[in-house]
């Protein structure tokens, strides 16, 4: 890294979605003020979601049964496809578009680490109703507040099952004994294993059953969204961790967000989320010092995800740890968008087709579909996971291929290397670009370097 390295362009690297055209506005104040800017949503909400579900449901049943063409059920199809690719495009338009990218980083970041996977058209309606309802407005308070607005959210729910758990000894469940009910542990391992504690944490799996038992009674549907139904809690008290939650005389939702509140209040959740936004954010292997600073922050500011934010922003392993993190596929594309110019207008104007080249194909092809992480634990951190022979090999052909198809005329390579580097581009790579043949080539080098790839 050469000696005279910005630091503003490191925090737009790093914290960002890079540089472009624009100056970076990357100082610490910018980025934390970009958190907020965030927290705005797309107008996503359950009941929206939910009739896009009953719509594609009816036209399957009424070509099934006749009363619609084949032709007229694929129209319906192409239109909610459409509607999918627009919230695609939406995301990486705020990335593209945002003058300092830190919160929509964020939003990445969070809605990762409470995975929902949407393998249908419909479940990817509401997985935007969970970004905007659940992610988005509690990307700047208290993790608890945002723990309990994402594992009580109508997505989590259908993902992680928690419709289908039932209280073995309900009234919901010895009235229907012919249905087989019963416990369905998922979200509350989740909720421990990943959302909060950690897989290493101190906890027993009687703690995972408790916590089900006492979320029995959390349900959802597609039209009103989460609900509570009493009949089908599981009765008396349950103890996670050594607290005893619910039992006569308490309210089943209420004391949800209790002992949700103190799962995001427990020392070990303190010490397993700073180490996963300092691995997400500053290296692999990130130094104990960062953790450890990151750790005091949350726990002194009882999980203050603000404060928290604002010890990243300024820790100096930002730039003792630059280059450290491979981007992944969504990052890649965004700052390869926001490096071109195209900006946020250019990205909210290409059509459904486009979106498909350019945006969610490649997203695919580079490891990374869209709303379909491999499981609850969701996306790899490692750049390991991201640099192989296969996946490198799609971001090349993506650099060689989509900016042209996407900005006429393209920019001079010496300039976008200037553009899309700024003050950190290597000395090889300096030396490499003005050796190209064609505007298109330089610009694909600049793109596909590990310079580039790496943050």
């Amino acid at each position: 890294m050469p000696q005279t390295t910005d630091f503003a362009d490191v925090l737009a690297i790093r914290l960002g979605f890079g540089l472009g055209p624009d100056p970076a506005a990357a100082d610490a104040a910018a980025m934390l003020a970009s958190v907020d800017a965030a927290r705005a949503g797309d107008g996503w909400t359950v009941p929206r979601a939910g009739e896009a579900h009953r719509q594609f449901a009816k036209s399957r049943r009424d070509r099934d049964a006749g009363t619609i063409s084949a032709d007229e059920y694929k129209r319906i199809s192409h239109e909610l496809t459409a509607l999918n690719r627009g919230v695609l495009r939406r995301r990486i338009a705020r990335a593209v578009g945002a003058p300092a990218g830190f919160g929509e980083r964020l939003v990445q970041f969070w809605t990762d680490h409470f995975t929902t996977v949407a393998p249908n058209l419909p479940q990817q309606m509401m997985a935007a109703a969970f970004v905007d309802e659940a992610i988005r407005p509690n990307l700047n308070g208290r993790f608890a507040d945002l723990l309990f607005a994402a594992d009580t959210h109508t997505m989590m729910l259908v993902y992680l099952n928690q419709v289908n758990s039932f209280g073995p000894g309900s009234v919901f469940v010895r009235k229907r004994p012919e249905k087989r009910l019963g416990l369905n542990e998922n979200l509350a391992r989740e909720a421990i294993e990943l959302h909060s504690l950690g897989v290493g944490a101190a906890y027993t799996q009687a703690d995972v059953r408790e916590l089900a038992e006492l979320l029995t009674g959390l349900s959802a549907d597609n039209r009103k969204g989460t609900r509570y139904i009493a009949q089908a809690a599981e009765p008396g008290a349950d103890v996670v961790l050594g607290e005893s939650y619910g039992g006569p005389g308490t309210s089943g939702m209420d004391e949800i967000r209790r002992a949700m509140t103190d799962l995001a209040g427990h020392p070990a959740t303190a010490a397993h989320l700073s180490r996963k936004l300092a691995v997400h954010f500053v290296a692999d292997d990130p130094p104990d010092a960062l953790v450890a600073d990151l750790t005091d922050a949350w726990r002194g500011s009882g999980g203050d995800l603000a404060t928290v934010y604002g010890v990243l922003v300024r820790h100096p392993a930002l730039m003792a740890g630059f280059r450290h993190k491979a981007r992944q596929p969504f990052d890649f594309i965004a700052a390869s968008l926001r490096a071109l110019g195209l900006g946020e207008a250019g990205v909210m104007a290409l059509d459904s087709q486009r979106v498909q080249q350019a945006l969610a194909y490649p997203l695919t092809l580079m490891g990374q579909p869209w709303n379909r992480a491999r499981g609850p634990d969701g996306w790899p951190d490692r750049a390991e996971d991201w640099i192989t022979p296969q996946m490198l090999s799609a971001r090349i052909g993506w650099s060689l291929r989509q900016p042209a198809r996407l900005v006429d005329p393209l920019p001079d390579p010496r300039a976008f290397l200037a553009t899309a580097l700024g003050s950190t581009a290597s000395e090889p790579l300096a030396r490499a670009v003005p050796r190209a043949e064609s505007a298109r080539e330089g610009v694909a080098i600049v793109l596909a370097s590990s310079d580039f790839n790496r943050r």
